[in-house]
């Protein structure tokens, strides 16, 4: 990789005011922030005029099924057990792995455009989700999904040896242990999730008290909430990435928070499938971990991180009050919060840490006046105004152009085209 040299770029710490920095990567890190780098040691790097741009952290995606952008807007307007019993698995069993492929594609070119430069994706046919993230230039956690009542004993064998083969990781993309939900995975399945996460060193990413009837159930079945169940079975520590968290009591919050898990907040996907209001506030006092991710297309119905920064913030301070979650704070559990809890040395502007970042437009209207950067960002601006993306010191779109994006438009839609009638 060569050196970027951005030029007299706007940037913004947490309680400072916007200020004026040269930002140089060299191969795939920020190595010099500075007044001014000096030719020498800027040496031959590409000088990109960053007059009229902010530099801001890329987004990071804590949880999504992105081949799911086929089925945006496939079923809509019920809610989540309906949604998925009737509608969602009955047309994922039509699914092959060359659609996968093409939805991961555009899934991908949509993340990528809104400024996503990682994702934690749960779903199924991984390499192709794998291959695409390789030739895109992005980074992903991909999941090895189980679900006991989707898969045979034989796709779950082939899954499990997946995984402790470590097949397909690379610089950029990294597997998970991907237990589907406490509703879908059986008790000695969920042990054994858990045993090769520890073993392998794997993150562990499962859906958890996304509805109520799913507390409910569980309740019936094995005498506990899911957050109790998990603890039983050794699943709830560091290495544990819950997503949605929205019925969680008390007592639940406490175990959570003690175990260092983290709970993956998807807000806009919640209200959408009516599972519920994202306890943020509640959360946030009891002390547990939180990060943000989109859930699917075709239950947000988009992959824009940026709303659910929005929204997070916003339901932080209804129930906690004005002052609650801050858009700084927002932004890192959109940030480096997720990019944190999957080993990623990134989520911020600083020297060392791996070049992932969005040049925003100033002279979007949304970004004037530039009172307070972050707060324009967080709670004024929306993903017109990012002009160019960098991830692992590289442009994955610039000019508000990703290589292909035609293509890859053109060819999502005659599959989903396609795969509704079959």
């Amino acid at each position: 990789m060569g050196k970027i040299l951005l030029k007299s770029v706007l940037m913004q710490n947490a309680g400072e005011k916007p200020v004026r920095k040269d930002v140089l990567i060299d191969g795939n890190r920020f190595s010099k922030i500075s007044d001014q780098v000096s030719p020498d040691v800027a040496g031959n790097a590409e000088v990109v005029d960053c007059k009229n741009f902010a530099l801001l952290p890329a987004f990071y995606n804590g949880h999504t099924h992105a081949a799911m952008s086929l089925l945006r807007g496939y079923a809509d307007d019920m809610e989540l057990s309906k949604w998925l019993n009737q509608y969602i698995w009955p047309l994922e069993a039509k699914l092959t792995a060359k659609d996968i492929e093409i939805g991961s594609r555009l899934a991908v070119l949509e993340m990528i455009k809104s400024g996503t430069v990682f994702f934690a994706d749960m779903y199924w046919h991984r390499e192709q989700t794998m291959k695409v993230v390789e030739e895109m230039g992005i980074r992903a956690s991909i999941g090895v999904t189980i679900a006991d009542n989707l898969m045979t004993e034989e796709g779950l064998k082939a899954n499990f040896e997946f995984l402790e083969k470590h097949t397909g990781e690379s610089e950029r993309v990294k597997l998970a242990v991907m237990p589907h939900s406490v509703y879908a995975v059986g008790e000695a399945n969920l042990k054994r999730c858990i045993g090769i996460a520890e073993k392998e060193n794997y993150p562990l990413h499962i859906h958890l008290s996304e509805t109520a009837s799913e507390v409910e159930n569980c309740k019936a079945q094995y005498g506990c909430s899911p957050v109790e169940l998990l603890q039983r079975l050794g699943g709830l520590g560091a290495r544990t990435q819950a997503a949605h968290c929205v019925h969680f009591s008390e007592k639940d919050m406490e175990i959570f928070a003690k175990s260092s898990a983290t709970a993956i907040m998807n807000p806009c996907s919640n209200f959408k499938l009516s599972s519920g209001f994202p306890q943020i506030a509640r959360l946030m006092d009891a002390g547990v971990n939180l990060a943000l991710g989109t859930d699917g297309d075709s239950s947000n119905n988009n992959l824009d991180m940026h709303e659910d920064m929005k929204l997070a913030a916003l339901l932080a301070k209804v129930q906690g009050g004005a002052e609650k979650l801050p858009a700084a704070d927002a932004l890192k559990m959109a940030t480096v919060n997720v990019a944190k809890i999957n080993g990623l040395d990134a989520g911020a502007i600083s020297e060392g840490m791996l070049a992932d970042g969005i040049l925003v437009r100033l002279d979007n209207e949304r970004m004037v006046p530039c009172h307070d950067l972050i707060s324009n960002w967080v709670y004024s601006a929306d993903s017109r105004s990012i002009d160019s993306v960098l991830c692992d010191g590289k442009f994955v779109m610039r000019g508000g152009h990703v290589d292909g994006e035609e293509d890859i438009v053109r060819e999502a839609d005659a599959c989903a085209r396609d795969l509704a009638s079959r």
